[in-house]
């Protein structure tokens, strides 16, 4: 043999051992070691590179931090739910079905996440409406206000949310933001230093400040959170920027779904986001906290006349073992004794939650998942396409909204419980990335929120197999091969 095709027979067979060494250091599931070794073996060198960018865990000293701000978040948590179960039943008689009950056990033993009730809920699915009350609280505050985004872009809706920012803190009005630094692109910490230039504090969740130095497409702080005075939170699917106002041709109008939460939830939104930005600041920048002396305090000024409204704000990431939301997705979905409807831009589940729809679809279950009719990640959404074809087929109603792009992320049983918050049908949110979702035991919101559904479906055509049929042959490939790598998407 020449000595090139020695070099090239050594190339590969270090490259085999490497990147058997390189994914099997990591404890992952068994899909998504083999896909790993696939793009690493048959990719030689190119695959490294994307193992970089893609498949890198987190570091354990990060991992450490975070799980050390979360054992001091349950405590939080725990007394709580004391100071509201010395207070209130768990759930109002009304909303206390088996599966409502099951699922607050779930989430309290698997997530320490309290039932809070006296809450008011206010559903925005329009940006321009979302945004107008969002301002008008910011614009109220007099204490301090807390913003954690994906992302925050440096565009017009970006500025004109910052210099609102920057009018509170020279007024003096404490003002934190984390943003993730691969979502908010263009939000550099320059771009940002107008903010900090009048003493607000803005910061990338323990990540570089830089998206080209933080290269890693994984682990991303997805989460939506906005915490004023402890007075009204929000959470749900908007980030901050043009396209989420309509104002992208690309996209069009752009559908999703928010809340305002007036009452005891937004101190679950409080300590999530003070555990995170304690995770990600130094030392004397962490903020101290006590959920016992903040509940004592201030408790009951807005939350006893606020409203009605159970919420459990669960929190997920890949620093715990167990995928609480995807869990709780999946616990929705078996519970169900009549329908399940849900909204996500991205339909790419892994094997649990496609056993659970399918499941309830062939049990006489009326299962509905909305998805856009255009993509705005071209491979997941091919990937999308191969699994709404693979629902289709088992009984699965699928329905494509072409009223602009479907970034909600809404999932409603029974018309009695129903979720919103930042988690998609996805790998990349069950296990990949930092998400938070608000699960709400309310037959008034969750029925709401089926009304905006079916006022979604006049604006969205039903996936049908004779559609299904007419997919060219090259199509089907570009499915079929993005659904290879779903594991790692």
């Amino acid at each position: 043999m020449s000595l090139i095709t020695w070099l090239i027979l050594i190339i590969l067979v270090l490259n085999t051992f490497g990147a058997i060494f390189t994914v099997l250091r990591e404890v992952r599931d068994i899909s998504t070691t083999w896909a790993w070794l696939l793009v690493l073996i048959f990719l030689p060198i190119v695959g490294f590179g994307f193992y970089l960018f893609a498949g890198r865990g987190l570091s354990t000293k990060k991992l450490q931090r975070i799980q050390h701000e979360y054992e001091s978040g349950v405590k939080a948590f725990v007394s709580l739910q004391k100071h509201e179960n010395a207070r209130n039943k768990l759930l109002p008689p009304t909303d206390y079905t088996p599966a409502a009950k099951a699922l607050t056990a779930f989430f309290l033993n698997t997530a320490q996440a309290p039932v809070l009730a006296h809450n008011q809920v206010q559903l925005y699915t329009d940006g321009e409406k979302k945004f107008a009350a969002l301002f008008r609280d910011i614009e109220a505050a007099k204490d301090y206000i807390y913003v954690e985004y994906y992302t925050i872009y440096n565009d017009e809706l970006g500025n004109q949310f910052q210099q609102l920012l920057i009018k509170k803190a020279k007024e003096g009005v404490v003002v934190k933001v984390l943003y993730d630094a691969w979502g908010s692109m263009g939000a550099t910490a320059k771009w940002w230093r107008r903010l900090t230039d009048v003493g607000g504090q803005a910061e990338s969740y323990f990540s570089s400040k830089h998206p080209i130095t933080d290269f890693r497409l994984n682990y991303r702080d997805h989460r939506k959170i906005v915490v004023i005075d402890d007075h009204v939170g929000y959470i749900g699917g908007f980030n901050v920027g043009d396209q989420y106002v309509s104002r992208k041709p690309k996209f069009g109008y752009w559908r999703d779904t928010h809340l305002r939460i007036i009452g005891n939830t937004i101190y679950a939104l409080k300590i999530r986001f003070t555990m995170d930005w304690n995770a990600t600041v130094s030392k004397k920048d962490e903020i101290a906290y006590s959920v016992e002396q903040d509940s004592a305090d201030s408790v009951t000024a807005d939350s006893l006349t606020a409203g009605a409204t159970p919420i459990q704000i669960v929190a997920s990431g890949p620093d715990r073992p167990t995928q609480q939301i995807k869990l709780g997705y999946t616990k929705l979905i078996t519970s169900a004794t009549k329908s399940v409807w849900i909204q996500s831009p991205y339909l790419v589940p892994d094997d649990t939650v496609i056993d659970a729809l399918v499941s309830a679809a062939m049990s006489g279950i009326d299962v509905r998942i909305m998805i856009p009719d255009m993509p705005d990640h071209p491979f997941i959404f091919r990937a999308t396409q191969y699994y709404a074809n693979y629902l289709t087929r088992a009984g699965v109603k699928i329905y494509h909204y072409e009223h602009g792009f479907m970034h909600a992320k809404t999932v409603v049983v029974d018309n009695a419980i129903a979720s919103v918050g930042s988690a998609n049908f996805d790998i990349r949110s069950f296990k990949l990335n930092f998400e938070i979702n608000a699960f709400i035991y309310d037959r008034k919101v969750a029925s709401s929120l089926g009304q905006i559904f079916e006022a979604d479906m006049a604006r969205s055509y039903l996936l049908t197999p004779e559609l299904i049929a007419k997919q060219s042959s090259w199509l089907r490939f570009k499915q079929d091969f993005s659904r290879l790598l779903s594991p790692i998407l």
